[in-house]
């Protein structure tokens, strides 16, 4: 398959074997490129130009190119001048290490193969291109990891627009990781440096240029149309020369007041088979998905198709998209092949991050045949998704892990759970775990043991600036569940988020049982006490009625995210126009 729009180059794409690489594909196809994959280090000498798409754990990149034969032959194509775009793990990998995998050296749970491999100092080390180490973001004031989209800044005054390889600085772009290239004022960074991206307090390069060098540190293919330019211009472009000319700013003068984050606007899409076989969107309310009508005969709530509603919302503007398959897996997840159509499908038109969950867990086949969370996530992350999302799986091992300490364990993982499986493959960002509590009103007959387990957590309606009139004469914490809200577990939605962030969760999706389908706007209560419980990502859910909700919930909570369902999928309210409100209220989006 040759490159039909760059005569008789050859266009390859190296897939390393993690993260979603079918996106990149997709982007280059609509793009109108063919391309071939490299599949053996001999490839590489067929190559004109080469693309090196990839998420995940630094070491695990490094330990699949070596495995595989491919990094040497990668080094020895950078070296011979040829055209290099690298995105995020491609981009990272150019340098001489990364922090990253010391502190995967540190957090190693003894055990396989593999996991020994992983933490082995020779794969620290990455191509060597970049004379600079990579780093960790800050938590401190800020979650981590940089989940969202992003402004860039030209490290070089005076360039013209064609030089500026289709990035722009009014534009925004995606990013997702938790290790950068801090930026400083020494020629091994600032020579290679073409923009910086302020996150915090913290300035790091978001894209290097040097020779045949180009690399971004966030993913065009997933960064909507702007993405899609920076791709067009490099796939346009003879010029391999460097970043453009004139002195490398100081960090000082790129450092900002204000960072150039945004707020995103997520569109959820919970997915089930109806009564007649076929995969719909629906809404719960109070996680009913069924009409109250009687005379209906208490239909699936149907609200349009997946895909269709899918492009929809990425054509209106949403930052992000999760499909929840809900339905009750008769075989597994890996033989549920109308679900992984749906996410094929999906990424094919959408070019923002796709989030999939259900069924993320270990299984047994029907035949026998066990299945890990790893090869569950994996086969989903093929069809196309960006991130996986954990629900009732998270709350068990939670559990777990807390029977370990009450035994006198220590508060971390024992490197079984779905959530630690694939997180140690792909990054702590890949894996979203969502949260399902419940209320729990306190009263007279409330234990003494409850009553102290959860003081830190109760709400006191009456001094909360939150809570709605009724409430203001109640007091309540929030029991978590499981299985749709159907079981009721003891665990609290505090110690779940401690928890989930341990094991190595990368974003926590609050959702409510209480407020779903209401209409009263997010539990402000609920989300700040895991805003400030935590400090990874969290993304608001359920309860929105109107576009003043999603302002409410950023100003008041700092959360990264505000997600809905019911009120897109009835036209009640506009993406456009939630985001026009926010801007009003002085927050920045995309």
């Amino acid at each position: 398959m040759t490159d039909t729009r760059a005569g008789s180059s050859e266009l390859y794409v190296l897939d390393y074997g993690a993260g979603n690489v079918r996106s990149v594909a997709n982007t280059l196809t609509k793009l109108g490129y063919s391309f071939k994959w490299i599949s053996q280090p001999e490839d590489f000498a067929k190559a004109d130009k080469l693309i090196f798409p990839g998420v995940g754990a630094f070491s695990t990149a490094v330990f699949n190119l070596r495995t595989q034969g491919l990094f040497k032959p990668l080094q020895d194509y950078i070296a011979s001048g040829r055209p290099y775009f690298g995105i995020c793990i491609g981009m990272q990998i150019l340098f001489k290490d990364s922090l990253e995998a010391r502190d995967l050296l540190a957090s190693a749970i003894g055990g396989t193969e593999k996991e020994g491999a992983l933490t082995d100092e020779a794969n620290w080390a990455g191509l060597g291109v970049i004379d600079w180490e990579i780093g960790k973001f800050d938590s401190k004031d800020k979650s981590v990891p940089h989940m969202g989209w992003n402004a860039v800044t030209f490290v070089r005054d005076g360039a013209d627009q064609s030089q500026r390889d289709g990035l722009s600085e009014k534009e925004s772009y995606y990013f997702v990781h938790s290790y950068c290239a801090p930026y400083a004022d020494d020629p091994r960074i600032s020579s290679w440096a073409n923009s910086t991206t302020q996150y915090g307090d913290e300035v790091f390069v978001s894209t290097v240029k040097k020779g045949n060098v180009f690399a971004t540190q966030f993913h065009p293919e997933k960064s909507g149309p702007a993405g899609l330019e920076v791709l067009r211009a490099w796939l346009e472009s003879t010029d391999v020369s460097d970043a453009s000319p004139g002195l490398a700013r100081t960090l000082s003068a790129l450092k900002q007041p204000i960072d150039g984050f945004r707020k995103r606007v997520i569109a959820c899409l919970d997915v089930r088979s109806n009564d007649q076989g076929d995969l719909v969107v629906t809404k719960g309310d109070q996680y009913d998905v069924r009409e109250k009508d009687e005379a209906s005969g208490r239909q699936v709530r149907n609200l349009g198709k997946p895909v269709a509603l899918t492009e929809r919302y990425y054509n209106a503007g949403a930052d992000e998209i999760c499909l929840l398959n809900i339905t009750s897996f008769r075989n597994s997840p890996l033989r549920d092949q109308p679900m992984l159509e749906v996410v094929r499908k999906a990424a094919n038109e959408v070019y923002v991050p796709l989030t999939i969950g259900g069924g993320i867990k270990d299984t047994v086949e029907p035949d026998g045949t066990k299945r890990s969370a790893l090869e569950v996530a994996s086969e989903y992350f093929r069809a196309g998704a960006d991130k996986v999302s954990i629900g009732s799986e998270a709350v068990v091992a939670v559990e777990r892990m807390m029977e370990r300490v009450g035994s006198g364990g220590r508060w971390t993982g024992d490197g079984t759970s779905a959530i630690e499986q694939i997180s140690r493959a792909y990054g702590r960002q890949a894996v979203v775990v969502s949260i399902d509590p419940k209320r729990v009103y306190t009263s007279a007959e409330t234990s003494p043991a409850d009553a102290a387990r959860y003081a830190e957590e109760t709400v006191v309606g009456a001094s909360s600036p939150y809570t709605l009139d009724n409430e203001k004469d109640q007091s309540w914490w929030y029991q978590c569940t499981i299985n749709g809200g159907r079981v009721l577990k003891s665990i609290s939605v505090v110690e779940l988020a401690r928890g989930v962030e341990i094991l190595g969760a990368g974003e926590i999706l609050v959702n409510s049982i209480d407020r779903d389908g209401t209409g009263l706007g997010f539990d402000l209560d609920l989300v700040q006490l895991i805003k400030k419980s935590v400090s990874i990502p969290v993304v608001a859910s359920s309860g929105a009625g109107n576009e003043e909700h999603f302002a409410d919930v950023f100003q008041k909570t700092n959360v990264e995210a505000a997600l809905a369902a019911g009120i897109f999928h009835r036209g009640e309210v506009a993406i456009s126009s939630v985001k026009s409100r926010c801007r009003e209220h002085g927050l920045k989006m995309r």
